[in-house]
């Protein structure tokens, strides 16, 4: 066996880093003042970069030096659904038949990969930020990877698919509530499979992935580990990547066969209550209406037991909620909002699921993770579209110091209960 000695990680780093920046060999010599054969040679082992060149290499390829030496892995990667959303304003649901007025349209980015990794690059500038998935070789396509470039997002992960367009969701989104209802086309996300993805080349800390349930290679069965996206997530994991999901609210009996699979292998599972107790079987809320935080806590133990390694966190209009792999429940209530305040809800899981990577990959605390994805949520509700109402992490800390809470309203069995 071949050891991993600091020559051959070097060897590896710069072939990788190199392709990662779109550099030939020959362009990468040229801003280094060496011959390719120089280049060439340090890709194979066969010889390694001066010390006086490690500085100005590292520059070139976007690392430290001691991340282009060690292989020391950072940043957050994103795979799963890219959509292009269209948000139509509509003044109430029609009954079967029957017509409703459509008061505007707008288009904007939509899908896990867009939605999430843009906020995240909105929270915080510095953050390394890639994309994995498939696009159709069409314009909207195009407007979907320019988003993400925009924001200084790594989209050398996302293929194009030359046989199926770009997938959309049409998002019909009540006036005045935000309540909103979308009618989706897969397009080239049907096609995005474990095959577009080289995990030896990812150099992220953290990878995350959705949506389970509309990645039709990932949610295969697999006959070994019971899905494609079990398998897959396994080999993250053994690269020393942390791993975490998020799932798509769905009814039937597919729910649980696609999603139980995954846990087994992801550090992260974060969820709505919704699909949370798909999985779980219990319902999230009372008879009337208030959430039932037992049930909650009692399906957060139930997904821990399926082989979540660190956090189940769960996801409600009135709260968050953690518990981890120590057994700690936490419970942190949502902002409460004037009235108004709310312009549209599409993509305000993925804003949480946001604000949960940034608390997670900088160390927070269960609590604080929780308070900071529920401002970044916040910040997403004061916009109709998916992504252009994130702030920066500043301007979060600042909206969370000034904001009051809502009042969780618990069950019998967890104490008195209070309205909202």
């Amino acid at each position: 066996m071949v050891k991993n000695t600091p020559g051959i990680s070097i060897a590896s780093n710069i072939a990788r880093l190199r392709k990662k920046q779109g550099l030939s060999q020959a362009a990468l010599a040229e801003k280094l003042y060496v011959s390719n054969k120089t280049v060439s040679k340090w890709e194979r082992g066969a010889g390694y970069p001066e010390i006086t060149q490690l500085v100005r290499l590292s520059s070139i390829l976007g690392v430290t030096v001691d991340s282009l030496i060690r292989g020391e892995k950072y940043g957050i990667t994103v795979a799963g659904n890219l959509l292009t959303d269209t948000v139509k304003l509509i003044d109430e649901y029609p009954e079967k038949g029957m017509l409703t007025n459509i008061s505007s349209i707008s288009r904007a980015v939509g899908g896990c990969v867009p939605n999430t990794l843009i906020d995240l690059a909105k929270i915080d500038r510095t953050l390394s930020l890639s994309a994995l998935g498939r696009t159709g070789d069409d314009e909207a396509g195009r407007y979907v990877l320019s988003e993400l470039q925009k924001n200084g997002i790594d989209t050398s992960g996302v293929k194009t698919s030359h046989t199926a367009s770009t997938g959309f969701s049409d998002v019909m989104t009540l006036t005045g509530t935000g309540e909103r209802t979308f009618f989706h086309h897969r397009g080239a996300n049907r096609e995005f499979s474990p095959e577009d993805i080289d995990i030896p080349s990812l150099s992220c800390r953290m990878l995350h992935i959705g949506y389970i349930l509309l990645l039709d290679r990932f949610d295969a069965p697999d006959p070994e580990y019971g899905t494609v996206m079990a398998r897959f997530l396994k080999s993250v994991q053994k690269a020393g990547i942390l791993t975490s999901v998020d799932v798509v609210s769905s009814t039937g009996s597919r729910f649980r066969e696609k999603v139980v699979p995954a846990l087994k292998y992801t550090d992260n599972a974060i969820m709505n209550e919704i699909e949370a107790c798909g999985v779980s079987g219990l319902p999230p809320r009372e008879k009337n209406g208030w959430l039932s935080v037992n049930n909650i806590q009692k399906t957060a133990e139930a997904i821990m037991d399926f082989g979540v390694s660190r956090r189940v966190i769960i996801h409600a209009p009135e709260g968050g909620f953690i518990l981890n792999r120590e057994g700690k429940f936490t419970v942190v209530p949502s902002i409460k909002h004037p009235e108004g305040y709310i312009k549209g809800t599409v993509g305000a899981g993925d804003a949480f699921c946001a604000g949960c990577l940034y608390g997670i990959y900088n160390g927070f605390s269960d609590s604080d993770i929780l308070e900071f994805a529920s401002g970044a949520a916040a910040c997403n509700l004061a916009a109709e579209d998916s992504v252009s109402g994130m702030q920066s992490k500043d301007y979060i800390f600042e909206l969370l110091k000034r904001s009051e809470k809502k009042e969780l309203p618990f069950s019998a069995e967890n104490g008195a209960k209070t309205s909202l």
